[in-house]
């Protein structure tokens, strides 16, 4: 909502009137409240490399300390430490699920390039995006053997 015209006029937010989509998370996190659990289910929902959820790191841990270094939690308070320790935990093992494809990824490379087969810069961007596991298993099983990048990432028909 706008008051005012020009020089003075002043925005106000409800944040509980904002849609609940991605350009509105960092806004409704900060607004805490009921939003508070809906913000963080959405910020979980991201992708692990969203900007997003760099930005409210910051903000959800300074909100966990100053909640536990309250004497007695409201039920809510304890409901968002619970909500932040969920988060981090799904995030952990987002973390480690990313972690182990990508190394996967760069072990098939360096099998690839051990054996002298060229990776061009999309062939490596494709690898190197690849997140499920067993398709990069089946890719560093093939070069092993391969003699071509073709043999490799191309799958059979």
């Amino acid at each position: 909502y706008f008051f005012g015209k020009d020089v003075l006029r002043v925005g106000l937010i409800v944040a509980s009137e904002l849609p609940r989509d991605r350009a509105t998370i960092l806004v409704r996190l900060m607004a805490a409240g009921p939003l508070l659990p809906q913000a963080i289910a959405d910020l979980a929902a991201l992708p692990a490399g969203a900007h997003e959820r760099t930005v409210a790191k910051r903000i959800l841990l300074n909100m966990k300390h100053a909640l536990g270094a309250k004497p007695r939690p409201t039920p809510e308070e304890q409901e968002f430490i619970v909500a932040i320790y969920d988060y981090w935990e799904q995030a952990r093992r987002q973390g480690l699920k990313e972690g182990r494809a990508e190394a996967a990824a760069r072990a098939l490379l360096t099998v690839l390039r051990t054996r002298g087969i060229a990776v061009p810069k999309a062939a490596r961007a494709q690898i190197l995006a690849q997140q499920d596991r067993r398709c990069l298993e089946r890719w560093l099983k093939r070069a092993a053997v391969a003699s071509s990048l073709g043999e490799v990432i191309d799958e059979p028909s």
